[in-house]
C-alpha cells in the first residue's frame, strides 16, 4: 500500500481540483475516505486470508465499495451539494486502490469485488509498498517509501495544487 500520507494528499488534491469551494467537512471526509480502505488489515487479526474477498486489498479497495461509501456520505453530509460530495468522495476512496495498484508489493487490488475476485496491479509498479505497522515505517524501508511517494505522489500533487492556485489568482 501507499502510506496514509500519500493517500491523504491525493484526496486533498482531488477535492481541490473538483471543487474550488471545498469545505473543511468535505476535505476531511475525502481524506478519511482515502485512508479508510486499509482498515481491511484487521482481517489479518481474524485470520481472513489475504486473497479472500474481505482480505487485505479486497472489497474495501473495490469500485463497488467506493460507490456505496461515497453515496452514504453524500446523502448524510452533502446537503445541497450531494453530487459534488459524491464525486469527490468516490474519487478519493477509489484513489486508494489506484495508488495501491502502483505499489511494488502485495498480491494486487480487488477492483471488481464482489463481481470478480481477481486482483490487479498496473504495469508500472513505481511506488514502494509501505510496511504495515508504525514501528516498521520508521526504518530504512519507510525512508524508501517516503522517497518514492515524494517522487510519484507529492511532487505531482504539488504541481497540480500550485497550478490551481495561480489559475485562481489569474481569474480573480
Amino acid at each position: 500500500m501507499a502510506s496514509i500520507f500519500g493517500h491523504g494528499l491525493v484526496a486533498y488534491t482531488t477535492a481541490k481540483v473538483i471543487d474550488a469551494k471545498t469545505s473543511k467537512l468535505l476535505l476531511g471526509l475525502a481524506i478519511v475516505s482515502a485512508m479508510l480502505p486499509d482498515l481491511d488489515v484487521l482481517a489479518f487479526h481474524f485470520e481472513i486470508p489475504y486473497l479472500h474477498p474481505f482480505g487485505h486489498r479486497g472489497f474495501t479497495h473495490s469500485i463497488v465499495f467506493a460507490a456505496l461509501w461515497s453515496l452514504l456520505l453524500a446523502l448524510l453530509f452533502g446537503k445541497t451539494r450531494k453530487q459534488i460530495f459524491f464525486v469527490v468522495l468516490f474519487l478519493s476512496t477509489l484513489s486508494h486502490g489506484l495508488l495501491d495498484a502502483l505499489t511494488t508489493g502485495g498480491k494486487g487490488v480487488g477492483f471488481f469485488i464482489p463481481l470478480d475476485n481477481s486482483r490487479y496491479f498496473f504495469p508500472w509498479q513505481v511506488i514502494k509498498v509501505s510496511p504495515i505497522g508504525v514501528e516498521k515505517f520508521f526504518s530504512e524501508w519507510g525512508i524508501r517509501v517516503i522517497i518514492s511517494e515524494l517522487q510519484y505522489i507529492a511532487i505531482p500533487c504539488c504541481i497540480i495544487l500550485i497550478t490551481l492556485h495561480f489559475l485562481k489568482k489569474k481569474k480573480a
